[in-house]
């Protein structure tokens, strides 16, 4: 059995070509899903893709006009394709079919695993680039406090009192535990033993 895909980004674009082309390639028209106003760019949200997918049977064919309408980044399309080839699926891009159990399906979804893997290790090196160029240039500054510093203070104060659980204390200013730990943290790297200059008349043993 055909299974047929068909994606468009905008509700300004038409699915109708695409559902053209997959009818035109022996797809049934209840067996084509379509997800609408969904970028490619992420897998997230895209409900008839996933209703797609379990529909798939083994023996069946996964149906695209395009690459691109199944996902825009290699490392996306050789998930997909993995996810699909797993339940013994073939998958047919242009009307070109790729057989996971066929000599050519085989070469196809490896030289696909590859590419998958030079571009998730390009992405690392360009992140790695990018870092290592903001921090010198002073603008990698770690992520901004969620507390203000007079927040921060009394949260402080009242954990050095000690008669709130750090727990209390964070549900009170509606932040995690770890966001105090970091705010002591903070506090101790700077050599402030108190929060006394923050907060005239709070004594802080």
């Amino acid at each position: 059995m055909l299974i047929g895909y068909a994606r468009v980004s905008t509700s300004k674009q038409d699915a109708a070509s695409q559902r053209e082309a997959l009818l035109a390639a022996g797809v049934a028209e209840d067996r084509i899903y379509v997800d609408a106003g969904r970028t490619g760019r992420t897998m997230t949200g895209r409900i008839a893709l996933e209703q797609a997918l379990a529909a798939a049977r083994e023996g069946d064919t996964f149906v695209v006009t395009k690459l691109d309408r199944l996902a825009r980044s290699i490392r996306d399309f050789h998930d997909l394709a993995d996810a699909i080839t797993a339940k013994g699926v073939a998958l047919q891009i242009g009307g070109q079919t790729y057989d996971p159990t066929s000599p050519m399906g085989r070469m196809f979804f490896s030289l696909l695993a590859t590419f998958a893997e030079f571009e998730s290790d390009l992405i690392r090196e360009r992140t790695k680039e990018g870092m290592a160029i903001a921090k010198a240039k002073g603008r990698l500054r770690g992520r901004a406090p969620k507390l203000k510093p007079a927040q921060e203070a009394h949260a402080l104060a009242l954990l050095d009192a000690g008669e709130q659980t750090p727990a209390e204390v964070a549900e009170l200013f509606g932040v995690s535990r770890t966001t105090l730990y970091r705010a002591k943290e903070r506090r101790a790297a700077k050599g402030l033993a108190s929060v006394e200059a923050v907060l005239p008349g709070v004594a802080v043993e």
